[in-house]
């Protein structure tokens, strides 16, 4: 599939900030292939890891979905992606704050809906009363 190399800031809830330099495929390519539904309004990201005991799932919608630099990130800095980085696979969503970034990605899903997802919010952390849209 095409990759995509871009060096970008990831801005943090917390206040910190770095800049990186990732390479992926870029999710609208995915999804090109995937054909999603007429129905389907949300990308969900289901992850291997675990916070409080409760799998973590983060979600956007199509507009960030689609955006030329949201990419299935697999290297950061010239380098194969790590663990504590978010290996095999990670989100980068470079328009919105870093809770948004979902690491460890094991399955991606198109949805309507957020209703039948744990809290209803389209995240581990909007579950929490975190906003659904952190754009920057």
């Amino acid at each position: 599939m095409p990759a995509r190399t871009q060096i970008t800031r990831h801005d943090c809830v917390e206040g910190w900030s770095c800049i990186g330099k990732w390479t992926g495929v870029p999710l609208a390519s995915v999804l090109e292939r995937a054909r999603p539904g007429p129905n389907a309004r949300f990308v969900v990201f289901h992850c291997a890891d675990e916070l409080a005991g409760e799998p973590y799932y983060e979600s956007i919608d199509l507009i960030d979905a689609y955006h030329p630099q949201t990419i299935l990130a697999y290297a950061m800095n010239d380098a194969p992606l790590q663990v504590p980085y978010g290996a095999p696979l990670r989100v980068r969503i470079e328009r919105q704050l870093g809770y948004k970034m979902a690491k460890y990605i094991m399955r991606i899903e198109m949805v309507e809906s957020f209703a039948d997802f744990r809290g209803g919010q389209g995240g581990y952390w909007e579950d929490r009363g975190y906003y659904w849209y952190a754009g920057i």
